[in-house]
């Protein structure tokens, strides 16, 4: 290969940008926050997923110190997110939205939909690795599912590039020409948490100057003299000439970024084009690569461009509509390419970008191999040696060597003589059976439940094993332990993911002791549901014997019956023979304490700020042991770790009536220290107080009759609900003078349900 001299890096733009601006230090969380406030949307829809999480948590405490007035609406889920996203879009405002991973993928039914009407916004996507197994670093399998929704793509490597391209994106998303949504897609944890040296405007009206006013829709919902359908039924040939006008706008936004693109150079000083080429001029090997990766991949291009090596780097900034023409441009001197993805097609010989890649310089007519590398899943680094070993690939191939086309990168071989020799033991049926003992008077279907001491129940076998990665003081385990006490015999147990899940399946250990199944939160109770189904038919066909019966649980939290209710609902009218156990710690906790539909009205949380303008959660808490008791199914119950005589009595009657009847379900209060802002050893005290101030009543609801089974007025133990918030920095706002009236609505609330509760106690009928 022929030897060059060394080519400095492209200079910067050095033209005064007509605006001033700040120079900080920020990630690209902050900077995608930071646009969307200056820019003030109308409205976002959101829910909380790792990594893309605090992107709504800096808005809202913008929000709460009055840095911008978004409506911003906690959604059940990112499907729920979407639909919002879409409603506020057709009602004729900007909106904005974040998500990653399968929360991507949970609301993608949603965003066809949005594009194929034609209502833009803007929706940050901040990758991440697409479960299953569960990994919440980034990749971007993600991303590529959205290379077929009709949205317009921006890839954006670092932080600054996340602020700029969100404004930039804006523009295109509203010109005339285009009117779709856009994803401004950046790399999770790799920019989304690491903080880079960025500018920004110091004020907002700069931005404004740049987005402009919210243009006129030609379809408007809210616009009253202009009757209008959204979104008809369809069949042919209009279908396919709405997809043809859908399509041809998908290929104007390249033109309008550029152009878009330009103006705002001209404000900002920063420039934009539709691939970041490094030394692409005379380049020879060639290593394409999306967001964050390509800056590694530079530092190696110069160290082998001081060997004399004609080495370039290549990053797509806009990738749908794919930059075919610029591709081919860009390579004109290449004579060998590698393609690095952070994502596979499986059993498609290479991931979408290479395949793309390859069609454009077929069609081309070029002369250039193309190698495919997938790297990186799961977060997994990516170093200049890394790069520097693509580049070496690229230099082999071009030398004549055998190089698949097609491999991995970074993955090692496993060694078969480390290797478990054994699963974990199961548990005999002396270790979990005999201690408990549940009979049915048959005349009056009535249950009595005979326990344990305590201190008899300690040699009863954890189905948990000691070790596990929560908090200190977390309430999980303390309250699932307890509950598990009241169970006998055989158990398979399905965990939606949640903190629960997380700390106790650190790949390659477990701390389970019986069979273990993980789904996500909106489909864990429809998961088991198939399980169960399962076992009973493979039983009833012979193909399975077992002399006991199999308890089937599932363990829900942080946030589990909100994005996961549906499927519980369901799981719930049909009956299957299954419990459901809720833990509740009040918010969404596994993702870094947001709001959850059972955060009290008042907490602070994430997305529930304390400031000038918001004083915490603004709505009351979800009633999930009554939706669920609407079902009717058969048992009903709360619970809590403090008064564990009765929890484990309950859990003895749900797994009765799992085995005999249909779905139980039952709801656990449990202590989340770290972010109730309490004591690490407070937690029992603090769940003792919520059940004593009537916020957590004890009680279960038994083929639809109402028992309440601790009643702290009759044993002469209320205390005001104002004693159970003092325990909890979270919740200390709410005890000060100026918070009076908030205070008497969450207590009035409070004892409305409490009173309630005592007439359906009173009254069987009700």
């Amino acid at each position: 290969m022929a030897l060059q001299e060394h080519h400095p890096r492209p200079a910067q733009d050095t033209r005064k940008p007509q605006f001033e601006q700040t120079t900080d230090f920020r990630s690209g969380n902050e900077m995608a926050a930071k646009a969307a406030a200056q820019i003030n949307y109308h409205l976002m829809g959101y829910f909380p997923i790792t990594p893309s999480t605090e992107i709504a948590e800096y808005l809202d405490e913008m929000k709460a110190n009055g840095e911008h007035d978004m409506v911003m609406i906690p959604a059940d889920g990112e499907h729920g997110s979407a639909g919002i996203c879409y409603g506020a879009a057709a009602a004729g405002g900007r909106v904005f939205n974040a998500t990653s991973a399968q929360g991507f993928l949970y609301m993608i039914e949603q965003l066809p939909v949005q594009s194929g009407t034609r209502f833009p916004m803007i929706l940050n996507l901040v990758t991440r690795a697409v479960s299953g197994p569960l990994d919440i670093r980034g990749d971007h399998s993600d991303l590529y599912y959205a290379f077929n929704i009709g949205w317009p793509i921006l890839l954006a490597k670092d932080p600054q590039a996340v602020y700029d391209l969100n404004l930039i994106a804006l523009r295109v998303a509203e010109h005339a020409d285009v009117r779709l949504p856009v994803i401004v897609a950046s790399d999770g944890f790799f920019t989304s948490h690491q903080k880079r040296r960025v500018q920004f405007f110091s004020e907002s009206k700069a931005v404004a100057h740049f987005v402009g006013e919210t243009p006129a829709a030609p379809i408007d919902a809210l616009d009253l003299e202009h009757v209008v359908t959204i979104g008809p039924y369809m069949n042919d040939p209009d279908l396919i000439n709405t997809r043809y006008l859908q399509s041809q706008a998908m290929y104007r936004a390249q033109d309008v970024f550029q152009s878009v693109a330009r103006e705002y150079q001209a404000q900002s000083g920063r420039s934009y084009d539709l691939l970041s080429a490094y030394r692409m001029d005379d380049a020879e090997i060639v290593v394409v690569l999306l967001n964050s990766a390509a800056d590694t991949a530079k530092d190696a291009a110069d160290h082998l461009r001081d060997k004399g090596i004609k080495a370039g780097v290549l990053a797509p900034v806009m990738i749908r509509p794919f930059p075919k023409d610029a591709i081919v441009s860009a390579l004109r001197t290449a004579k060998v390419v590698l393609v690095g993805e952070r994502a596979d097609s499986y059993g498609g010989h290479g991931a979408n970008v290479s395949h793309e890649v390859k069609a454009a310089l077929q069609e081309a007519h070029a002369s250039i191999k193309v190698i495919t590398r997938i790297y990186g899943l799961g977060g997994r680094d990516f170093y200049p040696d890394d790069a520097e070993a693509f580049f070496e690939l690229c230099l082999d191939a071009f030398a004549g060597k055998d190089v698949p086309t097609f491999d991995y990168y970074g993955q090692t071989a496993g060694k078969p003589e480390l290797a478990s020799q054994e699963r974990t033991t199961a548990l005999s049926k002396e270790q979990t059976s005999g201690f408990v003992q549940v009979t049915q008077d048959p005349g009056t279907r009535q249950l009595s439940v005979k326990v344990p001491t305590l201190r008899a129940l300690t040699a009863k076998a954890n189905r948990i094993a000691p070790g596990h990665g929560a908090c200190p003081g977390c309430g999980i385990f303390p309250g699932v332990n307890t509950f598990l006490k009241g169970i006998e015999g055989n158990v398979i147990v399905l965990y939606q993911t949640g903190c629960a899940m997380v700390t106790t399946t650190g790949y390659p250990v477990s701390s389970h002791r019986v069979t273990y199944i993980h789904n996500l939160f909106q489909n864990g109770a429809a998961t088991l549901s198939g399980v169960v189904e399962m076992f009973a038919e493979r039983k009833r066909r012979g193909e399975i014997h077992y002399d006991d019966d199999v308890t089937f649980l599932m363990v829900t939290g942080d946030g589990g019956m909100d994005i996961g209710m549906g499927s519980a609902i369901g799981t719930a009218l049909r009956g299957h023979k299954m419990i459901i156990l809720e833990y509740d710690n009040e918010g969404y906790m596994n993702t870094g304490s947001q709001m959850s539909y059972s955060t009290p009205i008042g907490h602070q949380t994430s997305t529930s700020g304390v400031g000038k303008q918001e004083q915490g959660k603004s709505f009351h808490h979800k009633d999930t042991p009554q939706i669920m008791a609407a079902t009717n199914i058969p048992y009903v119950f709360t619970g809590t770790e403090a008064h564990a005589q009765d929890l484990i009595k309950k859990a003895a009657k749900a797994q009765w009536y799992a085995t005999h009847e249909g779905l139980a379900y039952g709801k656990i209060l449990i202590a989340c220290p770290l972010n109730w802002k309490a004591a690490d050893e407070a937690g029992h005290e603090i769940v003792g107080a919520a059940v004593d101030s009537c916020f957590f009543p004890l009680y279960e609801v038994e083929h639809g009759i109402t028992t309440i089974t601790y009643n702290p007025e009759e044993k002469g133990k209320r205390v005001p609900v104002s004693d159970w918030l003092k325990t909890m920095g979270k919740a200390k706002h709410l005890l000060r003078p100026d918070n009076h009236e908030l205070l008497k609505e969450f207590e009035d609330e409070v004892q409305r349900r409490w009173l309630r509760l005592t007439e359906k106690h009173a009254n069987p009928h009700l």
